[in-house]
C-alpha cells in the first residue's frame, strides 16, 4: 500500500465527493449542534460546525435564526461554542478560543445592543462549559487544565498547551514526562457580573469532571478526588457551597452518574445513574434526590435512557432521552412524580451530538435538531404536535449526499438466545444481493439512530459505491435500558458479537446480502469488535479497524481508560487465562484469514496506537494479509482533512479490491 495515494483514481473519487458536498457550503454551517433558547421561545441559538475549506478541523460559530436562515452571532475566524441565555433574555454567554486557537474563555454578549461580544477575564485552562446562576448574576465554568486528558469521544489526546512562542510555552523537543503525579486537573470557577471577576469555587483536591447549579449558593458536580481519565468511573455526585468551597456527598454508584442539574430552588437534585464506557456519553436511568434528606427516588421514563436534563422551574424538569431507535422527550412534575411526554419519533433528535439533545421553554415546547439518513439537519420548535422549522443545513451539498447515499430504514433480528436486537440498514438503489459491511459503533455501550450521513462518512460513500451497509445496536446499547447495555458488562465479544454474526445471517437469509461479500468496519470498541470477528469466524471478505484495542493486557497498562477496560471484563490481568487474555484478538490471529486494514491515530491516549500495530504484526505472523495506517496528528479516530480522504480512500480501495461491489 502506497503512502500518497493523491494520484490515484480513488482518491480523486472520494476528493471529488467531499467537495461536492462541503464546497457548495464553506463558511456556512454543515452541522448543528447545542441548541439553546431563552424561556418565552422568543430568541434561539444552536453551535455551528463549519468548514472554510477542506483542511485541518472545522470551526465552530454560534448562530440564531432569521427569517428561516442561520444567521452568525461569533464573528472572525475562531471557534465559538456551547452558547446559552440568561434567565432573564438578557444576556448570551458563550465560549471562544479567539485569543487561542483550541483555548476557550467566556465571552458575554448583550441581546439588547449591537457589538461585539466583551471577553471576561481568562481562567488557568480551557473552559468546556458554561452555566448561569438561577438569580442571573454568575456564570459556573467547567475548566479543564492545559494537559488533561480528553474523553474518547472528545478525540482522546489531551487538551493542548500554549504554543512554544507563549510564555509558559513548550517546545517541539521537549519530552513528555510521566512521573504518577496528577496533573491536569479539572475545576469549577464563578464570574461575576457585578464585579467582572473570576475565582475558583472548586476546592483543592477536587476534579470536578461535570457540573450544573444547584440553587443560588451551591452547585452539584460529578466529582472524584483522582484527575485521570480512570477516575471518572468512580465518581460521585457531590454538592459544592459556592461561597466556602464544602462538600457534601449526595449519592454514589457502582457504575457512572452523569448530566447533574440541581433546581433553581436547590431542593431536588437530578442525575442520571447509567452503565457507561466514554466519560460525557451518559444514557441511563433519572433519579432525584432530596438536597436536605438525601432521599432518592427514580423516575420511570417508560424505558427511555435519558441523555438530557433542564430544569424549567422548582418543580418541572424537562428530559431528553433515546428508547429503542427513537428519540424521546417529557417533562416529570417532581411534586407528584408524573411524567408526560412531549414527543417519541423515529427523527433523531439532537444534532451532531453521541445522543439525543434538546433545550425547554417554560410552556413545555422544546428546540432540537431533527435528521434522518435522508433529512438534513434542521433546527426545529415542538410542541410534539406541531413542528416549526426554523433553519436547515439543506443546500446543494446536501442535495449530492441524498442523490447518491441511497435509503435508510430500521430493522430487527433475532438472536441465538431470541433476544431482539435492532439496527439501521442502509441501501443502495437496485435489488439484492448486495455486498455488506457492518458499521459496528463505539463504546460498547453507545446506539446507531437514523442520522444523516450516520455520523460517519464513510456510510453513504460506501453506499454510493453500491454496499449495503448495517448498522447494529447489539446487547450493551445504549436505548434499551440498563438490563440491556449491561449484558455486555463480564462479557465483550461474546453475546454481543453472536448478535452481529446473527444480523448477517438474517439479511442473506432475506436475500438482501451476498454471503461471499461481508465486510466489517468500526471505531473503538467497534474497532475492537472488526478485530475479534476475524479471529472467531472466517465468513469476512474484508475488515478495516480503527483505533481498537486488541490486547487487553498491554491496553491495561498503556491506556488512559485501562481500569475501566479490566472492569468491563470482570478480569485481572494478573491472572493467566482470565477474559483479559482469551478476548484478545491478537492471541487469536492464528484463525484469522480475513485481509485487515488497521487504522490508528499516534496521539490517541483512550486506545493507543500500539494496539493496532500489535494486530497488524500477530496478523502478519500468521500469514494473513494486512496494512497499517498510523496517522501522525490524529487521536481517537481520524477527524481533520486531508486524513479524512486519505483513510477514506484506503477504506474504500480496501472494500473494493477484497469484495467488490460490482462485477
Amino acid at each position: 500500500m502506497d503512502k500518497d495515494l493523491r494520484e490515484s483514481a480513488t482518491y480523486a473519487a472520494v476528493d471529488d465527493h467531499l467537495r461536492k458536498l462541503h464546497e457548495p457550503g464553506f463558511g456556512t454551517p454543515h452541522a448543528l449542534r447545542e441548541p439553546h433558547l431563552t424561556a418565552d421561545g422568543r430568541h434561539v441559538t444552536v453551535t455551528g460546525v463549519v468548514f472554510d475549506r477542506l483542511d485541518g478541523l472545522p470551526r465552530t460559530a454560534v448562530y440564531t435564526c432569521g427569517d428561516g436562515r442561520l444567521v452568525p452571532l461569533s464573528s472572525g475566524t475562531a471557534s465559538a461554542r456551547g452558547a446559552v441565555f440568561s434567565p432573564d433574555g438578557s444576556t448570551l454567554a458563550f465560549l471562544s478560543d479567539r485569543g487561542t486557537p483550541r483555548n476557550f474563555q467566556l465571552h458575554l454578549l448583550r441581546s439588547d445592543r449591537l457589538g461585539e461580544a466583551a471577553a471576561a477575564p481568562t481562567v488557568p485552562g480551557s473552559v468546556e462549559y458554561a452555566h448561569w446562576s438561577p438569580d442571573g448574576r454568575q456564570v459556573l465554568l467547567g475548566v479543564a487544565a492545559l494537559g488533561a486528558d480528553l474523553s474518547g469521544s472528545q478525540g482522546s489526546a489531551t487538551v493542548p498547551a500554549t504554543s512554544a512562542a507563549a510564555p509558559g510555552g513548550t517546545a517541539e523537543w521537549q519530552p513528555l514526562v510521566e512521573t504518577g503525579d496528577e496533573d491536569g486537573r479539572r475545576s469549577l470557577w464563578l464570574y461575576s457580573l457585578d464585579t467582572g471577576e473570576v475565582h475558583q469555587v472548586s476546592p483543592e483536591g477536587v476534579n470536578c469532571w461535570e457540573a450544573g447549579w444547584c440553587g443560588a449558593g451551591h452547585v452539584l458536580a460529578v466529582a472524584s478526588e483522582g484527575a485521570d481519565e480512570d477516575s471518572w468511573y468512580q465518581a460521585a455526585l457531590t454538592l459544592i457551597g459556592t461561597a466556602d468551597g464544602s462538600c457534601r456527598e449526595l449519592f454514589s454508584s457502582e457504575v457512572q452518574l452523569g448530566l447533574p442539574a440541581g433546581s433553581p430552588d436547590g431542593r431536588t437534585a437530578a442525575v442520571v445513574q447509567a452503565v457507561c464506557s466514554d466519560r460525557w456519553l451518559v444514557a441511563g436511568d433519572l433519579f432525584l434526590i432530596d438536597t436536605t434528606t438525601g432521599l432518592r427516588t427514580a423516575v420511570d421514563t417508560a424505558g427511555t435512557d435519558v441523555t438530557g436534563l433542564q430544569w424549567m422551574d422548582e418543580t418541572r424538569l424537562g428530559y431528553v432521552g433515546q428508547r429503542h431507535l427513537d428519540s424521546v422527550a417529557g417533562v416529570v412534575d417532581t411534586t407528584t412524580g408524573r411524567v408526560r411526554e412531549v414527543f417519541a419519533t423515529e427523527v433523531a433528535c439532537g444534532g451532531s451530538s453521541f445522543f439525543p439533545a434538546g433545550c425547554f421553554t417554560a410552556d413545555g415546547r422544546v428546540l432540537t435538531v431533527q435528521e434522518s439518513y435522508e433529512l438534513p439537519q434542521q433546527l426545529v420548535l415542538t410542541d410534539g404536535h406541531t413542528d416549526e422549522v426554523l433553519a436547515s443545513v439543506a443546500g446543494p451539498g446536501t442535495d449530492h449526499l441524498r442523490s447518491v447515499g441511497g435509503a435508510a430504514r430500521g430493522i430487527s433480528w433475532k438472536a441465538p438466545d431470541g433476544l431482539e436486537i435492532e439496527g439501521i440498514l442502509c441501501v443502495p438503489e437496485g435489488e439484492g444481493p448486495f455486498p455488506l459491511v457492518v458499521n459496528i459503533h463505539g463504546g460498547p455501550v453507545g446506539a446507531f439512530r437514523n442520522t444523516w450521513s450516520m455520523n460517519q462518512p464513510w456510510v453513504p460513500l460506501l453506499v454510493s459505491r453500491g454496499y449495503a451497509v448495517l448498522n447494529p445496536n447489539p446487547r450493551g446499547s445504549a436505548g434499551r435500558g440498563q438490563e440491556f447495555a449491561g449484558r455486555v458488562v463480564g462479557d465483550m465479544g461474546g453475546d454481543d458479537s453472536r448478535d452481529l454474526l446473527a444480523g448477517i445471517d438474517h439479511l442473506v437469509g432475506e436475500g438482501l446480502v451476498d454471503p461471499a461479500r461481508v465486510g466489517l468496519i468500526g471505531g473503538s470498541y467497534g474497532g475492537f469488535m472488526s478485530s475479534w470477528l476475524v479471529t472467531q469466524d472466517t465468513r469476512f471478505a474484508a475488515a478495516v479497524p480503527v483505533s481498537p484495542v486488541t490486547d487487553w493486557y498491554s491496553q491495561s497498562l498503556t491506556s488512559n481508560i485501562g481500569e475501566w477496560g479490566n472492569s468491563f471484563l470482570k478480569a485481572d490481568p494478573a491472572q493467566p487465562g482470565s477474559a483479559v487474555h482469551s478476548r484478545s484478538p491478537v492471541f487469536h490471529t492464528h484463525r484469522a484469514r480475513t485481509p485487515c486494514l488497521v487504522v490508528a491515530g499516534a496521539k490517541d491516549r483512550c486506545t493507543p496506537p500500539g494496539q493496532a500495530r500489535e494486530f497488524h504484526q500477530a496478523l502478519r505472523a500468521n500469514g494473513v494479509e494486512t496494512a497499517l495506517v498510523i496517522y501522525p496528528q490524529e487521536g481517537h479516530g481520524v477527524r481533520s482533512y486531508p486524513a479524512v480522504t486519505d483513510f477514506l480512500t484506503r477504506a474504500l480501495d480496501w472494500f473494493e479490491r477484497h469484495m467488490p461491489a460490482r462485477a
